[in-house]
């Protein structure tokens, strides 16, 4: 053990090999250049740090001439969470939507199309995919995220996906372990408590878990979750009751654990970074996540000098630590021995994204439309989850005003009585398409769409999030996703029933 008060070149390599922080910009800060060059084992990379494919692939190239075996992550989920797409909408269907056309070999192409994209822009570990199991119908985080309420649908679908991806030489990474679905706390916010008991957990979010391993997923993240079943006092991310006693032994994964980001306040306000990194580490972790705008040579600096502090202090074993940053470099030798995949977009993926996105689709006729000709949109705009860029674009105008020109729109956010009577009224007597996400969660969208229903009661309403109980409208549409291509699909579907009128 190391006890002088200045780390050696190996204890600080090896605190170093263990962390994946983020940066701000879209080139390699000398800061990261340096770190990369001394050890630093991986990079978690964001939308801000992705602009267009020839800038992407010269900042992984930059990042792999200082350390040719680092990790470069990414939460790639497609659907609403995406990062190579996020400034365009995500050309695929998320796992909601995937889940509901319930094909697990399109799930598998799909998966594998991002992997070849990822693949070609020098990426190697996703940070997907969600095998949450949307069992709170209030949870914050998860939504569209998953492939479902159902265990064994999560679990086929989990399996298809991890398989698709890695089939492209990616690593998959199961997120987050044990399972955030059964919360109505966002752990970006908070300290969410499971209450399920070990039994239940089994039953159903552990299943999707059980089916990563056994499709071979690399790596697993952990829910920054309270679990009293397992531990009533640790998260999940520094419970080594967790992480060792049920994923290692009783789960049987040998592969990576990386935390989700330190900074959320779920362990941060408890810890502070240096703390959790160092608990989770304990505890069984791998890697340490760093993101948010959190991660700055300071910050970073800060963690690497903790996990060394308690490394001397004997808070951390070196064996423990040397053990995190061989699994780390294991990985990085996986990625490194894949055959390469084609690197170039293929029919089959394209048509297997578009063909879920349709079969996804729901569409329920509660009374025959009548108005033809180019609608009018409102847009309810109600807040979505911080895993969700707020720079994704959404909604139904765009793809709806270039198939049927002269389309108008509008976008609210919690509009008073007369600013929603004056958006019903906008469009007279053409069509109106009332547009939300997820309207069941945010009370003032559906007290808005029956305010505009009871205005015009022949209107469509398209959900584009997790559907609720209800289907109101003349028609109702649900896309299972408010990506660029579910919004293309339910655009497409309301063009037809236009068209169709007679």
């Amino acid at each position: 053990m190391t006890t002088t008060n200045t780390p050696s070149p190996v204890l600080a390599a090896l605190a170093e090999a263990v962390l994946q922080p983020g940066f701000k910009g879209t080139t390699l800060p000398e800061w990261v250049r340096r770190r990369l060059g001394t050890g630093l084992g991986g990079i978690a990379l964001y939308s801000r740090n992705l602009v267009q494919k020839s800038q992407i692939s010269a900042l992984t190239a930059a990042i792999r001439a200082e350390n040719p075996d680092a990790l470069i992550a990414l939460d790639e989920e497609g659907g609403d969470v995406t990062r190579l797409e996020a400034f365009t909408g995500s050309s695929r269907p998320g796992n909601l939507a995937l889940g509901a056309a319930d094909d697990p070999a399109l799930t598998r192409v799909v998966a594998e199309g991002i992997g070849r994209d990822l693949a070609a822009a020098g990426i190697n570990l996703n940070y997907a995919p969600v095998v949450d199991i949307d069992s709170d119908l209030d949870n914050p985080v998860v939504g569209t995220r998953s492939f479902g309420a159902d265990p064994a649908l999560v679990a086929r679908h989990t399996a298809a996906w991890v398989t698709g991806l890695q089939s492209a030489g990616v690593a998959g990474c199961a997120k987050h372990f044990p399972g955030h679905g059964a919360t109505a706390v966002d752990s970006h916010d908070e300290l969410p408590t499971i209450t399920c008991s070990a039994e239940e957990l089994a039953a159903t979010a552990l299943l999707p878990y059980r089916a990563a391993i056994a499709a071979g997923v690399r790596a697993v993240m952990t829910g920054h979750l309270l679990v009293p079943a397992y531990d009533a006092s640790s998260p999940a991310t520094t419970s080594h009751r967790l992480m060792i006693g049920l994923l290692r032994e009783e789960l049987g994964f040998d592969g990576l654990i990386v935390t989700d980001g330190i900074e959320m306040p779920a362990v941060s306000l408890r810890y502070g970074l240096g703390g959790t990194a160092v608990r989770a580490l304990a505890a069984g972790a791998d890697a340490i996540c760093v993101g948010g705008e959190n991660a700055t040579p300071g910050v970073v600096g800060l963690i690497r000098n903790a996990i060394v502090a308690a490394v001397a202090d004997g808070t951390l074993p070196e064996e423990r630590l040397a053990e995190a940053a061989d699994r780390v470099r294991a990985l990085a030798r996986w990625a490194a021995t894949r055959p390469p995949a084609p690197t170039t977009p293929v029919p089959e993926a394209t048509d297997a994204a578009w063909l879920a996105a349709r079969r996804a689709l729901r569409v329920t006729v509660n009374q025959q439309l009548t108005a033809i000709g180019p609608p009018h949109v409102v847009e309810l705009d109600a807040p979505t989850n911080l895993a969700v860029d707020p720079a994704t674009p959404w909604g139904l105008a765009t793809p709806l005003a270039a198939l049927l020109p002269g389309t108008t729109s509008v976008r609210l956010a919690d509009p008073g009585v007369g600013e929603l009577a004056e958006a019903a009224d906008a469009g007279g007597d053409r069509l109106l398409v009332v547009v939300a996400r997820t309207a069941y969660r945010h009370a003032w969208v559906p007290a808005a769409t029956d305010l505009l229903l009871a205005r015009r009661p022949d209107a469509v309403v398209v959900e584009l999030g997790v559907p609720g109980k209800e289907r109101p409208g003349a028609v109702h549409v649900a896309t299972s996703g408010g990506s660029t291509l579910c919004c293309q699909v339910a655009a497409e579907s309301i063009a037809e029933l236009i068209t169709g009128v007679t």
